[in-house]
């Protein structure tokens, strides 16, 4: 039991990843035609609702598709342009003309002579693709053609979404694998609460009585499991389908998509801290139990359908916040989620139905069933307020700062810690005679986390959470209670005298930043330096990661410092723009653009053809770049190499 609950802990270190872009797989074989020529074919799979663009773009337009082809110093002779197939041609919404895509999958095929002994062939394709909202910046990905094989060859996968080839597909996929890994806990949680764990026995009961031989009640219990996992998937799918594969994304800094879930989450968590409990209807059990009756593969999906409903007032927080978090990351992930927590559940059952004398080794029901369910309320109510702080950053309110937060976070799990130690009782709990090992041994564990977090109050920055707090210069004392740091070089006295005007102290790091674009232009003309734009967002999780964890790294922080004029652009600011700067937006024609967030979002998507945050760019005073630019890179080697690759540039 211990184990289950220590690991329940790890739901709040998951919290969704900012809006990435979904990649698109290349795959490449090869045609012989004759014992000289072939035909190289090169196929894209292309993500749900995302474009992939013609060969042939009108000037002003999206990245074209271009493939360059490695003649290996004459080896080979490439014979004519590249084919393409029909394809669609529509007026592009974003571009604003007359533009042929490709959708779902397309293949294009190149035909060569070879000339030499060479039997690979070596090229690349240049590619961006779009949606109706954002667009992936341009990305180069490396294909091989092997000649000598009989059949296919595939090479890598694309990493749409950053410039670095990798990191957007094995974010993409560490952000469904840890969505898997904490709804598969999550439904082990479920498992152990007062309306699931119970009914354990009771299904074992009914296989026993409706199975004529070992080998039959072995078949039922695995369908019934399947069963399970089918329900809950389904109601994935549901949320995936009603919402599309990728809108959510976009709520993920929506004011009220979090306000509504921070008031959902806290609705949860207080049904399961015993105030009431959340059930369906008992007509829709009754109903479902008659069916149950019918035998069968009929009846035992309608078992399966009758234990989701009859537990609901346990599983039913738990599904709800699992569809949250999978929500507001998009894509696949709330059937990924719906998997994770099906699969938890239904392995026990299918299990115990079909090796019954297994039960002998089951603890007995009791008073630690609620105990689990309580644990869950406060999990929850503590992961409710990282909701309401986004919708806070986003707002600009300052209400709930940092150190408010913290000392919210505080008092949950040192209220959790109490609990567990039995100096708390809620409504139904059991008469606590005494405390076992395990529930002493995850009070400690949580006591321990709650002492954790308390230098937080005075600007430690708690590394261990960095992702859910607000970032540290959103706060009331952004260098730690009663302290003020004085910029060396820039300032003396009060930290924020004689700064250029439009400019602030990135607190705690003391960077010189700007968030207005033509200001921090002007003073890096003035001072000679290169500009590093930072498109982030209040509400970007791993915005907080580069300025937490990667930027205050050795030479990082020198150069973010000395060397480059830092410009911040939030495109998720909601603050208004004076009536003189509302202008139409070039990107939906007869739309004002009304707030701060608004202009930056649409400059990074019209100029850069990108829209996920971070996104960082290094240009010289006439806004040439002078690198490609980068997203969110965690290597902290990496992204020092990035840098200095190009103030080099500049300086040469």
């Amino acid at each position: 039991m211990k184990r289950f609950l220590t690991s329940l802990l790890l739901l709040i270190s998951f919290v969704s990843f900012s809006q990435m872009i979904p990649e698109v797989k290349w795959k490449t074989s090869v045609e012989k035609l004759s014992d000289t020529e072939y035909n190289l074919i090169t196929t894209a799979v292309i993500p749900h609702g995302f474009h992939l663009y013609s060969q042939t773009v009108p000037d002003g337009g999206p990245i074209p598709t271009s493939f360059i082809y490695d003649d290996a110093n004459g080896a080979f002779k490439i014979i004519g342009n590249t084919t393409e197939e029909k394809g669609h041609t529509v007026n592009d919404p974003v571009f604003e003309m007359e533009i042929k895509y490709f959708e779902n999958k397309t293949v294009f095929k190149q035909q060569i002579e070879v000339l030499g002994d060479k039997k690979t062939l070596e090229a690349f394709v240049e590619f961006m693709i779009c949606d109706d909202e954002r667009c992936s910046p341009p990305t180069e990905i490396d294909l091989v053609f092997n000649l000598a094989g009989e059949g296919k060859t595939s090479v890598g996968e694309s990493s749409v979404g950053t410039v670095t080839k990798s990191t957007s597909g094995k974010e993409s996929k560490k952000g469904l694998w840890a969505i898997f890994f904490i709804a598969f806990l999550s439904g082990f949680a479920a498992l152990l609460t007062p309306c699931v764990f119970p009914m354990i026995p009771m299904t074992v009961s009914f296989f026993t009585k409706q199975s004529k031989t070992k080998a039959a009640g072995i078949k039922n219990a695995i369908i019934y499991g399947i069963c399970i996992i089918v329900i809950y998937v389904l109601l994935g799918t549901a949320v995936t389908a009603m919402f599309g594969a990728d809108a959510l994304n976009a709520l993920a800094t929506n004011v009220w998509f979090n306000i509504i879930f921070f008031l959902l989450l806290v609705i949860f968590a207080v049904s399961f801290l015993g105030a009431f409990e959340i059930m369906l209807p008992n007509s829709w059990a009754n109903k479902v139990d008659s069916q149950a009756d019918r035998g069968g593969l009929i009846g035992i999906f309608f078992m399966a359908l009758a234990l989701a409903i009859v537990s609901f007032s346990c599983t039913g927080p738990i599904v709800g916040t699992l569809l949250v978090e999978a929500a507001s990351k998009g894509g696949l992930a709330p059937i990924i989620g719906m998997l994770g927590f099906s699969l938890a559940i239904a392995l026990p059952f299918a299990l115990f139905a079909a090796f019954p004398g297994w039960l002998n080794s089951l603890p007995k029901s009791g008073g630690w069933l609620n105990t689990v369910k309580v644990v869950l309320g406060f999990l929850e109510l503590a992961l409710a307020f990282k909701f309401l702080s986004q919708a806070d950053l986003v707002l600009q309110a300052h209400i709930l700062e940092r150190e408010v937060f913290i000392a919210i976070w505080i008092a949950i799990f040192g209220a959790l810690a109490f609990y567990l130690f039995g100096k708390i009782q809620l409504p139904h709990d059991s008469p606590l005679t005494h405390i076992s090992v395990g529930r002493l041994g995850l009070g400690l564990f949580v006591l321990s986390f709650t002492i954790y977090m308390i230098p937080g109050l005075w600007g430690a920055p708690l590394n261990l959470i960095s992702a859910f707090p607000p970032p540290l210069e959103y706060s009331e004392s952004p260098y730690g209670v009663g302290y003020s740091k004085v910029a060396s070089g820039l300032v003396s006295g009060d930290a924020h005298a004689n700064l250029p005007d439009g400019a602030h102290l990135l607190a705690p790091h003391d960077i010189l930043a700007f968030n207005d674009y033509d200001k921090g232009l002007a003073y890096a003309k003035k001072v000679g330096k290169p500009v590093m734009i930072d498109f982030t967002g209040w509400a970007c999780v791993n915005c907080r990661k580069m300025e937490q964890n990667v930027w205050p790294k050795d030479g990082i922080l020198n150069i973010l410092k000395n060397d480059v004029v830092l410009i911040s652009l939030y495109v998720d600011d909601k603050r208004k723009l004076q009536d003189d700067e509302v202008v139409e937006s070039q990107l939906k024609p007869g739309k004002k653009l009304k707030y701060i967030g608004q202009k930056w979002s649409e400059l990074q998507t019209i100029r850069y053809k990108a829209n996920s945050q971070p996104f960082y760019v290094l240009m010289d005073h006439e806004e040439n770049n002078l690198i490609d630019p980068v997203a969110y890179t965690p290597n902290a080697d990496d992204y020092l190499a990035w840098l200095k690759k190009g103030i080099s540039n500049f300086n040469k």
